[in-house]
């Protein structure tokens, strides 16, 4: 289905799919092509800059992150949801610039180099049954693995950062391209670099992944921090039965129960709320845990988590955690993905509700009144708060905005389930729906 017939496109859109295909006309204003295909600029607001200014990595036009390699995951998913293929002519696009410029890339990692570029074109290949584009993810998961090197400690890795953020990312995409692409050797290269991971038991002072966060602040937390790598070692675990890898996810889940704060019936580890480095992504570690061991007491942390986060008010009014940004990496949206994946793990009735009213709130502040279509004015950085702009990107901006109203669409909906693309570092179910209601008669 498409926008409401009944409303005009420059009123405010009132559900989440609306709001979703509003998005996509921002991210379609921004496009960018030339010989090899498409991309997109990180901001087309001819008075605005990109939010992630932290290097060339970061701004990066292929990148997950706020690049190409993202919006490509966003407009397969907006063709999925809508039912009209003029998006995938757009994913076509982004994808053919990605398959014909892969080799300029020289970061690895899983958000912001190559490492989510394969998964985006391994993505591209199935859904629009090109070959082209599946034959590009093999060459350049292949040269991830071909550039691993031995490191100091006897182990092999990339850049020798064992978070989400560096090594542990790669880890992760191979693993996902081992099983899109049906390669075995991708998987075996991520077990190998995840033992080396997995022997590191000494805390690292890294850079705060959300640059929102002063680098202490992230120390708990996902992309950068204790939670991301024990989320990786988790999910090692799960995949091959290694206790080593157990032993040491559970180490670092202690780390992080050490650093939880009681508030209310809830729990909160930082004063941070979103994906990167507070509730959002550590309850992602709890959950992943529960689900490779059946462990109830994980499953508990990872509700105390989601009440934490109820109970602090945010978004609907700003706090320390939660102020004046909406991506999926600090802000509301990827508040939007925990309970959308916590109503599909579990059925409880009260997750689906606070997704919804996290959407109505993100719809509420959206920019739209133009014609020009939805975006999201923030200030990404908490500590500039002046410093605004509204960019299209998946961590960063519209495209993954969209991407969790669109996973909030296809939520509950038992008649026309759907899967949808959830990130590696996302262990909720791919089709949002409680399996008892997907076995429930329809009607």
């Amino acid at each position: 289905m498409g926008p409401d017939p009944t409303r005009s496109s420059a009123e405010r859109a009132d559900t989440p799919l609306t709001a979703a295909i509003m998005a996509g006309r921002w991210i379609r204003r921004a496009a960018v092509d030339d010989e090899h295909g498409r991309r997109w600029r990180a901001n087309p607001d001819p008075y605005g800059g990109p939010a992630a200014r932290g290097g060339p990595a970061s701004l990066h036009p292929a990148s997950l992150h706020s690049g190409a390699a993202g919006i490509v995951l966003f407009f397969l998913e907006l063709a999925a949801g809508t039912g009209h293929e003029a998006y995938l002519e757009d994913a076509r696009a982004g994808a053919r610039r990605l398959a014909a410029t892969w080799r300029r890339q020289s970061d690895v990692s899983l958000h912001h180099g190559l490492a989510g570029v394969v998964l985006a074109l391994s993505e591209a290949g199935w859904v629009l049954g090109e070959e082209r584009f599946e034959a590009a993810a093999i060459a350049a998961a292949d040269t991830i693995v071909r550039s691993a090197r031995a490191m100091d400690d006897g182990g092999i890795g990339w850049s020798g950062d064992p978070t989400p953020r560096g090594d542990g990312g790669v880890v992760l995409g191979l693993l996902r391209a081992a099983a899109a692409l049906g390669v075995p050797a991708y998987e075996e290269m991520a077990i190998e670099a995840g033992r080396r991971i997995a022997r590191l038991t000494i805390a690292r002072e890294r850079p705060a992944a959300c640059p929102a966060l002063p680098a202490e602040a992230a120390l708990p937390g996902f992309l950068a921090g204790t939670a991301g790598t024990a989320f990786l070692l988790a999910h090692l675990y799960g995949a091959t039965g290694e206790e080593s890898f157990l032993d040491a996810a559970r180490r670092g889940a202690g780390l992080v129960r050490a650093a939880g704060v009681a508030s209310g019936r809830g729990v909160l580890v930082t004063d941070h709320l979103g994906y990167c480095s507070g509730s959002a992504g550590i309850a992602r570690m709890f959950y992943e845990l529960h689900r490779v061991t059946g462990d109830g007491d994980d499953l508990e942390w990872v509700n105390r988590l989601a009440r934490g986060v109820r109970e602090s008010g945010a978004p609907f009014r700003q706090t320390a955690g939660m102020w004046n940004v909406a991506c999926q990496c600090c802000g509301t949206a990827g508040l939007i993905e925990l309970f959308v994946g916590l109503w599909a793990a579990t059925g409880e009735q009260e997750h689906l509700e606070f997704a919804r009213r996290l959407a109505d709130h993100l719809i509420g502040r959206a920019t739209g009144y133009d014609g020009r279509g939805y975006r999201w004015y923030q200030a990404y950085r908490r500590h500039r708060p002046g410093e605004v702009s509204a960019d299209t990107g998946y961590l960063t901006g519209a495209a993954g905005i969209g991407a969790a109203l669109l996973h909030l669409d296809a939520a509950g909906q038992a008649d026309r389930p759907r899967r949808v693309i959830l990130l590696p570092d996302n262990p909720f179910p791919p089709i949002p729906t409680p399996a008892v209601a997907l076995r429930r008669p329809a009607g």
